[in-house]
C-alpha cells in the first residue's frame, strides 16, 4: 500500500497554530526525526563532558602510580627489612672483684661490709667475650658509639667503657673481648650498702648474677639502600662462678692468679632497637 502523508504546511501556518506556536510536523513522529532535533544534547554533548575526559585520565594514571610504588615499596621492605642482632657471651674472666680495697671473699663476715658512716665502693675488673651476630642475608651492619659496663643488682659496678666501631658482613659474626672495669688501677665505683652486702653474700656462695650493657647505635647498609642510625640497647643475664677467681685474687694481692670463670648455665641476652 502506498503511504499517505499530509500535506506541507506552509510555515507561516504553523506558527498561527495552537496560540502561535509551531505545530508538530510528521517528519518529527518518524524514528530517529527526534534524535535528530535533539542530537545536540546527547550526540553533540562532546563539549560539555568531553573536558573532564583528560582530568578523569590524568587521576586514574596518579591513581595506579601511587598504587604500583607503594606495592613496590612493600615488596622492599619486606626483602630488605633488617632484623635486630643477635649477642651472646661465650666466656668471662675476672680480673678483680674487691669491696673497699678488700675483696669480697671476705666481705662475707659482717665486720667485713663497710657501716653506715663509710661509703661503699667496688673496684671490679671483667673480661667479656661477645659473640655479635648479623642475621641479615642482604644487609651488613654499622656499629658506631658502642660503650659497655656491667651492672648487678640494677647498678653498674663498672664504668662505662668505649668501643671502637664496628662494620659486619651480612649474615655473619664477630667476636669483641673488650675489658671492662679496670680494678685497683682507676677509682672505685661507689655502690649502696645494700648491693655491697648482698655482693659480698653471692661471692661467699660462689655465684654471682651478673649483666653486661652494650649501647650505641646500628644502621643497615644493601646496596644503594641504607636504613637511618638506630639507638641500640643490648644486655645479657649471666651467673658467674667466682669463688675460685676471687680466692685467688685475695691470696695474689688483688691480682687473680685463674681469672677464667665458668659460665653457669645458658646466658640469655635480648636486644632493643
Amino acid at each position: 500500500m502506498a503511504e499517505h502523508h499530509l500535506p506541507p504546511e506552509p510555515a507561516d501556518e504553523r506558527h498561527h497554530h495552537h496560540g502561535g506556536k509551531a505545530a508538530v510536523h510528521a517528519d518529527d513522529l518518524k524514528p530517529g526525526g527526534r534524535r535528530r532535533r535533539y542530537g545536540y544534547y546527547y550526540g553533540g554533548g562532546g563539549d560539555a563532558y568531553g573536558s573532564a575526559d583528560p582530568a578523569r585520565t590524568l587521576c586514574f594514571v596518579v591513581l595506579v602510580v601511587i598504587l604500583l610504588a607503594g606495592i613496590t615499596a612493600l615488596v622492599l621492605y619486606l626483602v630488605y627489612r633488617p632484623s635486630r642482632p643477635d649477642f651472646a657471651v661465650t666466656s668471662v674472666a675476672v680480673y678483680s672483684l674487691s669491696l673497699n680495697g678488700t675483696t669480697t671473699a671476705g666481705a662475707a663476715s659482717p665486720g667485713a661490709v663497710p657501716g653506715a658512716g663509710a661509703p661503699a665502693t667496688l673496684a671490679a675488673s671483667f673480661q667479656f667475650t661477645l659473640v655479635i651476630r648479623n642475621p641479615n642475608g642482604r644487609s651488613a651492619a654499622r656499629y658506631d658509639r658502642l660503650a659497655a659496663y656491667v651492672a648487678y643488682r640494677g647498678e653498674p659496678i663498672t664504668a662505662p667503657v668505649p668501643m671502637p666501631p664496628l662494620v659486619q658482613d651480612a649474615d655473619s659474626a664477630v667476636a669483641v673481648a673488650p675489658v671492662l672495669g679496670a680494678g685497683a688501677a682507676a677509682p672505685p665505683v661507689p655502690v649502696s650498702p645494700d648491693t655491697a652486702a648482698a655482693l659480698a653474700t653471692d661471692v661467699s656462695y660462689g655465684v654471682v648474677a651478673l649483666r653486661v650493657v652494650l649501647l650505641g647505635r646500628v644502621r643497615f647498609v644493601s646496596g644503594p639502600f641504607r636504613s637511618g642510625w638506630h639507638s641500640m640497647y643490648a644486655r645479657c643475664d649471666l651467673l658467674v662462678g667466682v669463688r675460685k677467681s676471687v680466692q685467688a685474687a685475695a691470696g695474689g694481692g688483688g691480682a687473680a692468679a685463674g681469672p677464667e670463670a665458668p659460665l653457669l648455665g645458658n646466658p640469655t641476652c635480648a636486644v632493643d632497637m
